[in-house]
């Protein structure tokens, strides 16, 4: 699988002669000897990989939401340097075998829920976050801390 969900595939090519050539994609040989045909199939996998990155992308009105880094914003900084920092505490216990994947995807669908709050009081105030807000946030990541050193500790 690879990013958003689109499954990357692997074309290989190799030369028949006489300037025709056998693709194969995801496995299944294509015998091209149309250098039209050649062209529309790097337009189909150049379009697949546009549209993966474009749709990758995700706008605020201000360009900063979760994940990112906005000198400006110190709210919005710290809300993001904690959630940065609970990923690597879950990634780390996956990897380290603390974390089974049960309690990985719990505790990750709370954290998308914390970045869907964040996105939307974001929303509200134009890419800013109040004072109040960063502290319903901060009481979810509290809460989301204690159960990861739970689980880990179990």
């Amino acid at each position: 699988m690879g990013l958003n969900g689109l499954t990357v595939l692997v074309l290989r090519y190799c030369r028949l002669g006489q300037g025709s050539q056998l693709i194969f994609w995801a496995g299944v040989p294509i015998h091209m000897n149309n250098t039209f045909t050649k062209s529309l199939l790097a337009l189909a996998v150049g379009g697949l990989m546009l549209a993966g990155s474009a749709s990758a992308q995700t706008s605020t009105t201000s360009g900063a939401g979760p994940g990112v880094v906005d000198p400006g914003h110190p709210r919005v900084n710290q809300v993001n340097g904690r959630e940065a920092n609970q990923q690597k505490r879950i990634g780390n216990g996956v990897a380290n075998g603390t974390l089974n994947s049960k309690q990985a995807t719990n505790l990750e669908k709370r954290e998308t829920s914390v970045q869907n709050r964040e996105k939307k009081d974001m929303a509200a105030h134009n890419g800013h976050l109040t004072k109040a807000e960063q502290k319903g946030i901060n009481r979810q990541q509290n809460r989301i801390s204690k159960s990861i050193y739970k689980d880990k500790h179990q």
